[in-house]
């Protein structure tokens, strides 16, 4: 049988994936709420559908394999809000059904560590909303659902250094920040591992084996450039926007022991040196 992959939000992290999965002979149909985008993912082996506006029902009827990337809103989670009848009545269709979350969802533990076993206590909007989509999909029953709690993604495209060379790039110091982050290559290793080895009800964290502080990540981007490294500022004192202030809200590291010991995932970049060398080289072979 035809494996299919349905990816409702097709966006970076889902992309990855499909490129590991188109070369198997994996059908994979992904939704975007652009018209503009759907000539992208088309070139990429994609089929694409619009939506909210497409029926869904024909892609629904062929999936094997359902990949939710699109975050909550105002409505709660956007798939369920419209989809979740439809959904829950094939249920016992899908092999495997993967729901892309966050480690916010831990909340703040000033700095300490946290696993998929660490109650879920988030303090800001964006958590508590995720909180609420895990615990939607989960509540369908039959469905072989996975959680990923990603840590913050970079890769291809995304990451420091168009900051750190036009001069926009800040070191913002607060005593005892930490976080967690990952490659979107290694997200992407990290769902196709779940794939082959299915396991309904489990959850995963997707991050790297090395939580640092955010200032010595964009100074060592610096180092890479052979640029200076942008003048430290005091978070107490700095003059951010309420958004870019809340990411600071919360600490933590967070172990991803599961990837590796259920999953047989070996990271290809577990640290965010290894993962900034070769994006840099990637951009500059680009």
């Amino acid at each position: 049988m035809e494996k299919t992959l349905l990816s409702f939000g097709h966006g970076y992290s889902a992309q990855a994936l499909a490129r590991i999965l188109l070369p198997q002979d994996w059908r994979v149909i992904g939704t975007t709420r652009a018209e503009d985008k759907a000539p992208r993912l088309m070139a990429d082996g994609v089929e694409p559908r619009i939506w909210p506006g497409a029926d869904m029902i024909p892609a629904l009827d062929a999936a094997t394999h359902v990949l939710i990337s699109a975050a909550p809103g105002d409505e709660g989670d956007p798939v369920l809000a419209t989809l979740k009848a439809e959904i829950a009545a094939r249920a016992g269709q899908f092999e495997w059904v993967g729901y892309l979350s966050t480690t916010g969802v831990y909340g703040d533990h000033q700095g300490d560590w946290v696993d998929e076993a660490t109650a879920l206590t988030p303090s800001t909007k964006r958590g508590i909303a995720r909180v609420a989509a895990e615990a939607a999909w989960a509540d369908i029953p039959d469905l072989p659902l996975h959680i990923f709690r990603l840590a913050g993604i970079y890769g291809p495209g995304r990451g420091p250094f168009s900051k750190v060379r036009n001069g926009t790039a800040r070191r913002i110091i607060k005593p005892g920040q930490v976080f967690s982050r990952t490659h979107v290559a290694d997200i992407a290793r990290v769902l196709a591992a779940s794939i082959a080895r299915p396991n309904p009800g489990a959850a995963y964290n997707v991050c790297d084996d090395d939580p640092a502080p955010p200032e010595d990540v964009i100074a060592y981007a610096a180092e890479l450039l052979g640029v200076p490294v942008p003048e430290a500022e005091d978070f107490a004192t700095a003059d951010m926007t309420p958004m870019a202030r809340s990411f600071y809200a919360e600490s933590k590291k967070v172990r991803n022991d599961r990837i590796k010991d259920e999953l047989g995932v070996a990271l290809l970049y577990p640290d965010y040196r290894s993962g900034l060398k070769a994006l840099l080289a990637h951009e500059i072979g680009a």
